[in-house]
């Protein structure tokens, strides 16, 4: 029997939020500062020193709770300084209340679970700010990066903070290298995404290593707050204190959004000229499928166009280094597929340009949610086909209002130089008469 079913008779303790705090129900008017919070001095210092001073929406409303050991459960978009919600509860809680003796290596008292490699090591970052100055230690544990270095941390290494992805960690658990039975704090981040993904298997064996829900404090954010997802949050906390923040401030208030109606074959030209004419110059290009998004990468770099690419294909190691040369600038386009939609935090990027409308309308939400951060404009530019139409009203009614389409100019349209192309990306002319020279009657080419 699971350490869920089993609870034991004695609650943790809590103590109820002040009543001056910020409703869950009614959405802060007054703009809340860190200070208000009492936070612990090192954990201050590095908020500071980041340069915060107020609180965002998720943050004015899930702290009071949150702070004071409730479970909770919170609905926001990426984008919202939700990361930051949960890390400072996490860090504040271990420094009010230090271990007496230290702990053994591989034994975290807080553990963040996350559905990809990139928002992993984007938490962990975070955390590792906000703990600068306090000695606590982070560890990320994710799949294509260096096992052995993880490994060796794991069994030499006293590690505070875990922030995993649910994978690599049950590799490290079924290893024996590894040991959830301290854990004191969970957070499970994007909850919708592990659901759609398939991991919940896997965290469900994960949760069964840690304490039960009445000795944890449990955390838990998600975009969207489905029967599935609700049900995943009644097993894994009590009573909690459930916050939502409404995805419209999101999308709508800092973020000019585009729909520009073209026919598939004009598709690449208009980003390209997109591009060059309006000197973008830090772009990120969502494709729905890894070889679209190749295809445009290629295409681009052989019109000088200085670029990379981001997908599940690309190793981690080199995946790291090519966000780390975008947010520097040596980058110019960053193609993608929605493994960067969640959790890809680069400062600055000016607009996204959907290449396909993604299949499922919260992926919209997530990608043009890479611009327009921390009060900044952003634009994005949707280029709308023949083939992806039809995913547009959906997207719509989730974003509660209508986008306005146009016709892009004529000289936007105007294909770059072929010569300049990748021999397998130039138009070939059909010709019936040789074997394989075109399509069989009746037949269309796949795009």
């Amino acid at each position: 029997m699971s350490n869920e079913e089993t609870q034991t008779a004695n609650p943790r303790n809590t103590v109820a939020p002040e009543s001056a705090a910020p409703s869950a129900e009614e959405p802060s008017k007054v703009k809340v500062k860190f200070q208000e919070f009492g936070l612990p001095p090192a954990l201050m210092q590095a908020i500071e020193t980041l340069g915060y001073t107020h609180c965002t929406p998720i943050q004015a409303e899930t702290l009071p709770h949150a702070l004071s050991n409730y479970d909770v459960t919170g609905q926001a978009q990426t984008g919202t300084g939700k990361t930051a919600a949960f890390l400072i509860t996490l860090i504040s809680h271990q420094l009010e209340f230090p271990l007496q003796a230290e702990p053994a290596p591989g034994t975290p008292r807080a553990l963040v679970l996350a559905p990809t490699r990139e928002l992993v090591m984007q938490i962990a970052e975070d955390a590792k700010d906000l703990t600068r100055y306090s000695g606590l230690k982070v560890l990320s544990v994710v799949g294509g990066m260096d096992f052995e270095r993880q490994k060796k941390v794991l069994e030499n290494e006293r590690v505070d903070i875990l922030v995993a992805t649910p994978g690599r960690l049950i590799d490290f658990l079924t290893r024996g290298k590894l040991n959830l039975r301290n854990i004191e704090q969970l957070v499970l981040d994007e909850a919708d995404r592990m659901l759609s993904m398939g991991f919940i298997p896997d965290v469900r064996r994960i949760i069964r290593q840690t304490p039960p829900k009445r000795r944890r404090q449990t955390l838990l954010f998600s975009a969207t707050f489905n029967d599935e997802v609700l049900r995943l949050a009644e097993q894994w906390t009590l009573e909690p204190e459930h916050v939502v923040i409404e995805s419209e401030n999101v999308t709508t208030d800092n973020i000019d959004q585009r729909i520009y109606m073209v026919s598939s074959r004009d598709k690449f030209a208009l980003l390209y000229n997109l591009i060059t004419t309006l000197q973008l110059d830090r772009v990120l290009v969502f494709a729905n499928r890894r070889d679209s998004t190749r295809r445009i990468y290629e295409r681009l770099k052989a019109l000088g166009v200085p670029c990379d690419m981001l997908s599940g294909e690309i190793p981690q190691s080199k995946r790291v280094s090519t966000l780390e040369r975008f947010r520097e600038g040596k980058i110019q386009v960053l193609a993608a597929t929605d493994v960067a939609g969640r959790g890809l935090h680069v400062e600055g990027i000016s607009h996204v340009i959907n290449y396909d409308l993604p299949e499922d309308p919260e992926d919209y939400v997530h990608r043009i949610g890479r611009t327009g951060r921390a009060g900044a404009k952003g634009i994005s530019i949707s280029l709308l086909g023949e083939s992806d139409a039809f995913l547009l009203p959906e997207i719509e009614t989730l974003l509660g209002s209508k986008l306005v389409c146009s016709q892009p100019e004529d000289e936007l349209l105007v294909a770059p130089k072929e010569s300049r192309l990748p021999s397998d990306d130039r138009p070939r002319r059909r010709d019936s008469g040789r074997p394989g020279g075109g399509p069989r009657s009746g037949q269309r080419r796949r795009p």
